[in-house]
């Protein structure tokens, strides 16, 4: 029976990608929460393993993006190189810095970020493009605090890698198509940082791998993958404006749950 939950939540969670350009990790991570509550897992390792499975499911749903925009000549490829050289570092990190910080505190810490991103999205806030992108120091530091707060939040980046590269003067599609080449890595580092960092942990539950729960693994990369298409075609016909405002609700209520 959970597996189905996983399926499902894959799809839903490959339609709001798609949908909203944002990766599925900020979705997965609360339900993963919630359903491994349910399913009665050790509450000191619920939530590590709630981002640590969120981030390995992005890895499989980021190929067909990075494929997609690559595809169009988007990617802008040197970028991308020296970006992911501090995100392998900054990822490492991030993933450390979860794993040292309780559940419960995890937990509130996601709620905050969630009521953030619900905040840019209700209120539409992008920054002004005012400075050139940087050079490669200045790529590679961006990318390892990008790096780190995604392994924190389970997330593939984009929330922060797009913002970041549009006030760079970026152009928007081109920050879009980056932003998901540089999802891969980052969820590359984290996910093998968090399965190596709770390899030995006796609190896990059977099928783990470390911080990954592969039964949600699997059934999360089965369908996400698929309905990240559907999503996309989606949003060429529903009003953006309106899904952007129903997103930021639902987030908004994941916020305020984990923090109440």
């Amino acid at each position: 029976m959970e597996f189905v939950l996983y399926l499902l939540l894959g799809a839903c969670a490959g339609v709001l990608a798609g949908l909203f350009g944002v990766g599925g990790g900020i979705i997965i991570v609360p339900v993963l929460v919630f359903s491994f509550t349910l399913q009665g897992f050790d509450a000191s390792v619920l939530t590590h393993l709630a981002v640590g499975t969120s981030l390995a499911t992005i890895v499989f749903t980021s190929i067909n993006a990075i494929r997609e925009h690559h595809r169009k000549g988007a990617v802008q490829w040197p970028i991308f190189v020296w970006m992911t050289l501090g995100i392998l570092v900054g990822a490492g990190i991030g993933a450390k810095t979860a794993s040292a910080i309780q559940g419960p505190m995890l937990q509130k810490i996601i709620g905050v970020f969630a009521l953030v991103i619900a905040a840019q999205m209700a209120l539409d806030l992008k920054p002004k493009a005012s400075r050139s992108i940087p050079g490669k120091p200045g790529l590679t530091a961006a990318g390892s605090v990008i790096g780190w707060a995604s392994a924190i939040f389970g997330i593939g980046g984009g929330s922060l890698t797009v913002p970041f590269l549009t006030w760079r003067s970026l152009p928007m599609q081109q920050a879009v198509a980056t932003s998901s080449a540089c999802g891969f890595p980052i969820a590359v580092a984290s996910a093998l940082s968090f399965i190596w960092l709770g390899w030995h942990d006796p609190h896990l539950p059977a099928h783990s791998l470390g911080f990954v729960y592969l039964p949600a693994l699997l059934g999360i990369a089965l369908t996400s993958m698929f309905f990240a298409r559907f999503g996309a075609r989606l949003a060429h016909k529903l009003s953006p404006r309106l899904l952007k405002r129903l997103f930021a609700a639902l987030l908004f209520c994941v916020g305020l749950s984990f923090l109440l």
